[in-house]
């Protein structure tokens, strides 16, 4: 079974926005999985709107706040964690191989 981690890795602010400051208007997110032996990763960035009420200033943000943020913003949460789901299972069973050469293995 595939264990899925997601984690904001960064966060671009305007420095005043609406009359706000520190105005998160991107997140950069990445979504892991690893089972056992295996790990994949999707790596992508969520744009924001104009800042809205209530406001919460950045230094009282949470990590899940912003990743709550990135799925309402249209971030497919399901559709990333099939994504890395399949990445494992490719890495398990190969859909393609490059097996050697059949008369390379002849000359030794």
């Amino acid at each position: 079974m595939t264990n899925i981690t997601w984690k904001i890795e960064a966060l671009d602010c305007k420095p005043q926005e609406a009359g706000f400051t520190d105005v998160v208007i991107t997140a950069h997110w990445r979504c892991i999985g690893t089972d056992e032996n295996f790990n994949a990763s999707v790596y992508a960035t969520c744009s924001f709107s104009q800042p809205s009420e209530p406001f919460i200033p950045f230094e009282q943000l949470t990590e899940q706040q912003v990743l709550d943020w990135c799925w309402s913003a249209g971030v497919n949460k399901e559709a990333t964690e099939d994504n890395i789901n399949q990445q494992i299972n490719n890495l398990i069973n190969p859909p393609v191989i490059t097996p050697p050469l059949p008369w390379s293995q002849a000359s030794e």
